[in-house]
């Protein structure tokens, strides 16, 4: 009997059936992988009406304070939780990464058409306030045959806390030992010049409004926003466009790093390959080992889970690329693990 069928019975019978139980999900967080996160949860509602979820977009830094706090069931991040914050909360957290992505040196240069090549040690004086000028002759001497003007660079980054951040930064930290040195890699550093702008928002926004300035943000956003961005010159010595498949190309160098025992901390800014794209990343969703109500927790696993199989179609048109699916047997094996009231919250697709 179908349940269309047993509700009209109920009623005539005068039967009270409950209602179908509906979740509240709340999570926040990175700026980076907003686009696809609201995409993937209107996808998922349409089909589970009774899953509600709600993403934030407030920054990594502030999506790892409200995960750590309990103020929303996940948090959403692109820079892993540090050691000693994970002992801060117990140890209750596991990192699910979700898709790839790149950051990109967007910039705004009227007139200039052809897309502008940057050396890793020129992008770090560039942010360090070193090179100020776009027609500095370390930059012409790498963009032969293209004009560059006699115009100041004004450099933009974030003014919150942000995964974005932590990638360029990381980036920036591993090609030059002057960033390094005096900036470092973090989700919030002081930096040395610039304008800020909140979330990569706010950075796009700010670049599009500003002749002659330079930020980083998520690809997908530079996409949207119709912004021009820069090529980079890979540790490989070539020079890598950011797109899907350069970035799919770094993340493959992290997959020997990788197992069912590996938390998913891992960076793959500046890899080897000599097609990868040296600012990418993976984005993650933090979630509890253990949750106290097993139905709603299973609600979000169970979406989750969906997003890494079904939902990665949908990567590729919003400036994502998809997870390898090699990877897919540890992230089900993570997701097994969770538990609430010491068992399982979920048995896995095969037992839906």
């Amino acid at each position: 009997m179908n349940r269309t069928t047993s509700l009209a019975l109920a009623a005539l019978l005068g039967v009270v059936v409950p209602a179908a139980a509906q979740f509240q999900i709340t999570g926040a967080g990175a700026t980076f992988p907003n686009i696809i996160y609201q995409n993937w949860m209107l996808t998922y509602n349409q089909t589970h009406p009774d899953v509600k979820l709600n993403y934030q977009s407030i920054g990594s830094g502030g999506g790892i304070r409200q995960f750590s706090d309990g103020t929303v069931d996940f948090g959403g991040t692109d820079a892993p939780m540090s050691d000693s914050a994970i002992a801060a909360i117990g140890g209750n957290v596991l990192h699910i990464p979700t898709v790839l992505g790149a950051v990109v040196a967007a910039y705004n240069l009227p007139g200039v058409a052809q897309p502008v090549r940057f050396a890793p040690d020129v992008l770090a004086d560039i942010f360090l306030g070193k090179l100020t000028k776009w027609n500095d002759a370390r930059l012409t001497s790498i963009n032969p045959g293209v004009t560059l003007p006699n115009q100041d660079i004004i450099v933009v980054h974030r003014s919150d806390g942000s995964g974005t951040t932590f990638v360029w930064t990381d980036y920036l930290a591993k090609v030059s030992p002057e960033w390094s040195q005096k900036v470092g890699k973090g989700t919030s550093v002081n930096w040395p010049v610039g304008l800020g702008g909140r979330g990569n928002e706010g950075v796009s926004a700010t670049v599009r409004q500003t002749p002659g300035a330079i930020g980083y943000t998520e690809l997908g956003y530079a996409m949207i926003n119709k912004m021009s961005f820069g090529v980079i010159r890979n540790q490989a010595g070539n020079w890598i466009t950011p797109s899907l498949e350069s970035v799919t190309a770094a993340a493959a160098g992290a997959m020997k790093d990788m197992g069912e025992s590996t938390d998913f901390r891992v960076s793959i800014t500046n890899s080897p390959g000599p097609q990868a794209y040296p600012a990418a990343s993976f984005t993650w969703l933090l979630v509890h080992k253990t949750y106290p109500d097993s139905a709603k927790s299973r609600a979000l696993v169970q979406f989750i889970w969906w997003s890494l199989t079904d939902g990665q179609a949908k990567a590729p048109e919003l400036g994502y690329a998809p997870l390898p699916k090699e990877m897919r047997p540890w992230l089900e094996a993570r997701l097994k693990s969770i538990t609430s009231g010491g068992r399982p919250v979920w048995k896995g697709p095969s037992a839906e």
